[in-house]
Formats: structure tokens, sequence, C-alpha cells
């Protein structure tokens, strides 16, 4: 089967600083790198290195050919990637000496994806299938529907957090993953718990707590996956890491259950290390963990 992700790119600059800026600092930093990056792309790589194929929808400018190139050295199907005469996206990255960090995005070519780029390439897609979106492009609504229409299993990865762009799409949803802290946000927007929503799947995510289940077949009881402890360097890109990892488990046909252990053990992975699309573990590495 395949993964049909309609997905930001960006060039991310990350910056280790001693400390978050607060407003009005001007801080210096200690390094400065340039990776891969975009939840799109993480998504997209972490579901290809867990073993299932994946076709990224997206847009760069001219200056982003490179970004291509890398994502299929990755194993990531590039040919739904159109160029535009747009900038590629960017991300301003700052990095604390305990993994936390804060992110400016530009958003770019990410937000001009042609609508004959979504159309032709969902034109190959199965039923079966899976589509995933994030909050980081246009044509989020125009995925959903179209992907339902077809038969696609339909996913959505709730970040940047908008109540309102998750209300559009709800009702075209089979699966939603969102953190604690957009959770509350939606609850606060809608007035309804993971069951009311009518999505067969909810995951709520808590960081070096773990995450919280919450799916039609259980009866809507809560089930919690501990977090694997490790020493944090750089929490980029960790959350992208674990959604990736849990659609390839569904579409390579694991439980749910077994696809979200392994996605935690990737997430953990993730964190040990400094970087975003360009450092996610494969699957090898990822079974070979031990913490």
């Amino acid at each position: 089967m395949t993964i049909w992700n309609l997905g930001s790119i960006n060039a991310d600059f990350v910056y280790s600083v001693p400390h978050i800026p607060a407003p009005g600092e001007t801080l210096a930093s200690t390094d400065r790198q340039v990776f891969l990056g975009g939840k799109g792309t993480n998504m997209s790589v972490a579901a290809a290195r867990a073993g299932t194929h994946v076709r990224h929808i997206g847009a760069v400018g001219a200056d982003g050919r490179w970004a291509i190139d890398r994502l299929l050295e990755y194993g990531v199907d590039t040919r739904s990637i159109a160029e535009v005469a747009h900038e590629t996206a960017q991300a301003i990255i700052a990095v604390d000496s305990s993994g936390e960090n804060s992110i400016i995005l530009f958003q770019g070519a990410n937000v001009q994806i042609p609508l004959d780029a979504l159309q032709s390439a969902l034109a190959e897609a199965a039923v079966g299938d899976w589509f995933v979106c994030q909050n980081e492009t246009n044509l989020q609504a125009e995925g959903v529907r179209m992907a339902r229409e077809l038969g696609l299993k339909v996913a959505y990865a709730a970040a940047p957090f908008d109540a309102d762009a998750v209300e559009a799409l709800i009702e075209y949803l089979d699966f939603l993953i969102l953190n604690e802290i957009e959770m509350g946000q939606l609850r606060a927007s809608l007035g309804k718990e993971p069951k009311d929503l009518g999505i067969d799947t909810v995951i709520v995510t808590k960081g070096g707590y773990g995450a919280d289940l919450y799916s039609s077949s259980n009866d809507w009881e809560p089930t919690s996956f501990e977090a694997i402890p490790v020493s944090p360097i750089d929490t980029t890109g960790a959350g992208d890491t674990f959604t990736g990892y849990v659609l390839a488990g569904l579409d390579r046909g694991l439980p749910l259950d077994q696809s979200i252990h392994l996605a935690t053990k990737a997430g953990a992975l993730m964190v040990t290390r400094q970087g975003t699309a360009d450092v996610i573990p494969d699957l090898a590495e990822v079974r070979d963990f031990r913490p």
C-alpha cells in the first residue's frame, strides 16, 4: 500500500543556544546547522524509513531542488513535488541545552502547492491507501475530501494547531493525532471529548510522558503508552517521527498498539540526535534500540 502525504518541505536552520530567547533578548548561538525539514517532510522520511511506500505531495522553489534529491535519497517517492515560482519554505529553530526548541516558519512554497499536483497524485491512489496532511500547507480541505471520496483512510496531524482547521476537516478523518495542549484547546473550542469527535482513532501525545490512545475499538477507554526514558538532545521532529512510524506500521498491517510501541521507540531515539529529517532513524535502528 501507499501513504500519500500532502506535506511541507523546509530548509531548517538550527541554532544551538544556552536558553530559548526571551522577548527582546539578543542571544549568541554556539552552533548552526542546516537540515532538511518541515513536518510533512519529517513524516514522509519517518514512514519511508519505517518500511512503507510514501508519495510526498508538496512544492519547492528553484532553490529547493536539493530537498527533492535528499527526499529521494531517503526513500521517499518525489514524483508529486512541484517546482513553483516561490522560495522554498524555511524554519529558524533555536534549541537549548535541555533539547527544547522554539521555531519561526517562513511558509514560502508550502502554501503554493498547485491543485493539479494534488489531483494528479491522488488519481494514482488505491482504495485502502492512507492520506495524511498537517497544518503547514494549502489544499488541506481539498485533500481530505478527495481522499475520502477515493476510499483512502484519512489522517491528520493537527500541528501547528488551529481549532478551526481541525473542525473544517473533522468529518473526513479516520485518525487524528495531536499533543495534550492541543487536545485541551480543541476540547475548549468544540466542547467535545475524543469519543465525541466522530473519529475512529485519536492519539494524544504527551512528550516525555508517552501517549494516550482513544479508539472506537476499545470503547473509548484511554490506553496509555509510556515514553522511553532518554536524555534528550533535541526534541525537534520527534513528534513527526512518531506519527510517521505509527502510520507506516498501520499501512504495513501491524496492529495499532504494536505500531505505537514501535513509534515510541523511534521518537525516543530521535530526541537523542540533533537535526530533523536527516537524522530520523530507520527501522533496523529502532528495532535494535536499547535505551
